[in-house]
């Protein structure tokens, strides 16, 4: 999934508005899924996805999860390089396309209430995805990443950057963190920090506007 970073300032929600948030930015994506896919698909994610591989330990074939698939982008491209992905949205629209187009298994799952196997990835790939958990999911949906990760998986976030504001771009939710505040929620659900950039690389700070970062689950976990 992915959203531009502008965004109207409303209350942090409470537990009982996270569900309608979660159906309402769905239910963008699921109207507007054949227009995202064209919209998107020519997008480089390179620097990303080396990011991420680079940083895994052990010989590959990785087992990948690309949270937050979308219409399948990346998932493709992970196969191209010999890895094993697994697809996650909680788009149905996002889940079909992304099956058809990859060829690879999909789970259609809901941010909000993941169901993941216990150390079973050596990297989940979650860019432009995670900034549409409301910061007050945010710890246990971090927490459920790293339980999901094996002991020195590694996960890899790219989020639009902002200033820890949170509310409305359209009908579509997103948290806008700035590093300091990402990093307090990355660190506090038990991983540790490899790296982060800000992204299109070689512009000024201000031309800037995506943050990614690299995270380690800890070989002792």
């Amino acid at each position: 999934m992915n959203a531009t970073p502008a965004q109207s300032a409303r209350p942090t929600p409470g537990e009982d508005d996270l569900d309608a948030i979660t159906r309402a930015t769905l239910r963008h994506y699921d109207h507007h899924a054949a227009g995202f896919r064209e919209g998107t698909q020519d997008h480089d994610v390179s620097q990303n996805i080396d990011a991420l591989l680079d940083a895994i330990s052990g010989k590959p074939p990785y087992r990948i999860l690309d949270f937050g698939c979308g219409p399948g982008r990346d998932l493709r491209r992970f196969i191209a390089l010999g890895h094993e992905p697994v697809g996650l949205d909680g788009s149905g629209a996002f889940a079909a396309m992304a099956r058809q187009s990859a060829g690879c298994e999909v789970w259609l799952q809901n941010f909000l209430a993941l169901d993941l196997p216990a150390a079973h990835f050596d990297g989940v790939f979650a860019n432009a995805s995670l900034f549409h958990v409301p910061a007050r999911a945010l710890p246990r949906v971090l927490r459920e990443l790293r339980e999901t990760l094996k002991p020195g998986g590694v996960l890899f976030a790219s989020n639009p950057r902002g200033d820890n504001r949170e509310g409305w771009s359209g009908q579509r939710y997103g948290c806008y963190h700035d590093w300091t505040g990402w990093r307090a929620f990355v660190t506090a659900a038990g991983l540790k920090e490899v790296r982060h950039y800000y992204r299109p690389t070689g512009l000024p700070r201000a031309q800037q506007p995506w943050l990614a970062s690299v995270w380690r689950r800890g070989e002792d976990a």
